[in-house]
């Protein structure tokens, strides 16, 4: 079950053939292998052994491949965090999970020797061309050592540097399952060109992109960080077959003014937020490709639904369980609540994760009777299709009415001027909360234009009285809109 076994296997089956490119760079199935063998050989004469956390803090470059596989090779636990990190969160994570050995890009060393400062690891760093060389000079360990699907392989940091950080335990099966099931969906094979823009260190890209990619002995070509231009570069270069990226990457892509027909995508997969419908009817009339949007979280190792192309696609949806899962729709008492009526998403599956790391009293309120409590809002329709509301910490209660952000932002993203926007609830003395939205735009607008076009779509309690425009809306490093950063 160890995940290194997928890519001791594509070795085997496609050692001369590429699994990772970036530009002129190049690393085929075998050496891959070879690579992340040497590496497991390195961490074995470190004393690195099974259950051991290990944090790797890499862009997507061929490397991150290498030390991924080299460290679940050896039984040990990636910890993969965002190279951006301050120093302050290095700290908490390093010192929250117990890492013996922290494996950073060169260019964050510094910020990486101070946030492993006071904490039990070690620095190492990875410098492009003196890694290899000094790989050559590592015995190699061949053998891989035997996990089973219920043992840890990655610990994913969701947030907490002013607080205990909360690490997902996701474990070999967890990881395993996932990534199959995301290459069979996808009908993945080993034409394939999958486009790398989705940050590795994250569970979508890791799982969707990385894993999925070997297990179908495909190729991954990278972006170490996603740009609209040079994303519509790489895939005409390279011919990519598979785009999987999160609302904000096809947004700008339909922006940018070198985006012409991109129908030589078989595969075009939303996920990480909810995709604006706008955005999906534009890429069938302008790009002449269909958008398949999914659901799932970093608990869920990501993917939890979908939905699958063709005529079994339904715009706005994000489809129905992926095989082996399910989801329903539940009140607060854990009720399932009938077909139509929003409540909150629960999933149950071989995807949910271990639970949450060295905190058993977050796993206990997050998996309540074998079910996992997302915190998201949905509904599901009479064809047993999935549609996510809100985020529950996100929904507005205007004069005791509720809002759901969602269904605004839909509504300005209809306007043609807008390009992305955002509402929010903010304090009201009578009200509670009053209607917020933070709004960047294409084309010229007023103020008064835009919420008048909003008024006349939505009920009088619903449209936002207070709107911002901005240049652009913050963004996490995995593409979604940071809503707890805007200043409305």
């Amino acid at each position: 079950m160890n995940l290194a076994d997928r890519l001791h296997t594509a070795a085997d089956r496609l050692g001369g053939r590429a699994v990772l490119t970036l530009d002129e760079a190049e690393l085929t199935y075998g050496a891959l292998e070879e690579l992340s063998a040497r590496l497991a050989g390195l961490l074995r004469c470190r004393g690195i052994g099974p259950g051991d956390r290990v944090a790797i803090m890499l862009p997507n470059v061929p490397e991150f491949g290498v030390v991924y596989y080299g460290v679940l090779r050896t039984g040990a636990v990636v910890v993969p965090l965002d190279p951006l990190l301050k120093r302050r969160e290095i700290a908490a994570y390093l010192g929250d999970c117990g890492a013996r050995l922290l494996i950073a890009w060169h260019a964050f060393a510094e910020t990486a020797e101070a946030g492993s400062a006071g904490t039990k690891a070690d620095c190492f760093f990875v410098v492009p061309g003196e890694f290899r060389r000094l790989l050559r000079r590592v015995t190699p360990e061949r053998e891989i050592t035997p996990t089973g699907a219920h043992d840890t392989a990655v610990i994913h940091y969701t947030s907490g540097t002013t607080g205990r950080p909360k690490g997902i335990e996701l474990t070999h099966g967890n990881l395993g399952g996932n990534a199959a099931t995301v290459a069979r969906m996808h009908a993945l094979g080993v034409d394939d060109v999958v486009l790398g823009a989705l940050p590795l260190y994250h569970t979508f890209g890791q799982t969707c992109s990385l894993n999925a990619t070997v297990h179908a002995g495909a190729r991954l070509t990278l972006l170490p960080r996603f740009d609209p231009g040079r994303a519509l570069e790489v895939i005409r270069r390279d011919g990519v077959t598979v785009f999987q990226g999160v609302p904000t990457m096809f947004i700008a892509l339909l922006d940018h003014p070198g985006a012409s027909d991109m129908s030589m995508l078989r595969v075009c997969a939303s996920g990480g937020a909810a995709l604006p419908l706008d955005v999906l009817r534009a890429y069938e009339t302008r790009f002449g490709c269909e958008i398949i949007e999914g659901y799932g979280l970093s608990e869920t190792s990501p993917v939890a639904a979908t939905n699958r192309g063709g005529r079994h696609r339904r715009p706005g949806s994000i489809g129905w369980p992926i095989r082996d899962v399910e989801m329903k729709v539940v009140d607060e008492e854990g009720r399932e609540v009938p077909r139509g009526e929003i409540g909150e998403i629960v999933v149950r599956g071989p995807n949910v994760m271990k639970g949450y790391w060295n905190d058993p009293a977050a796993t206990a309120e997050a998996i309540r009777d074998g079910w996992f409590h997302t915190g998201d809002l949905g509904r599901v329709d009479d064809d047993g299709y999935f549609f996510l509301v809100d985020r529950r910490r996100d929904v507005i209660i205007r004069g005791g009415y509720t809002v759901y952000p969602r269904e605004i932002e839909e509504v300005l993203y209809e306007h043609p001027a807008v390009r992305q926007a955002a509402v929010v609830g903010v304090p009201h003395p009578e009200l509670g909360e009053e209607i917020a939205a933070v709004v960047a735009l294409r084309a010229p607008v007023s103020d008064h234009e835009l919420r008048d076009f909003v008024r006349e779509r939505v009920a009088a309690y619903k449209y936002p009285r207070r709107l911002t425009f901005v240049d652009e809306l913050p963004m996490s490093p995995t593409g979604k809109i940071l809503k707890r950063a805007l200043v409305p």
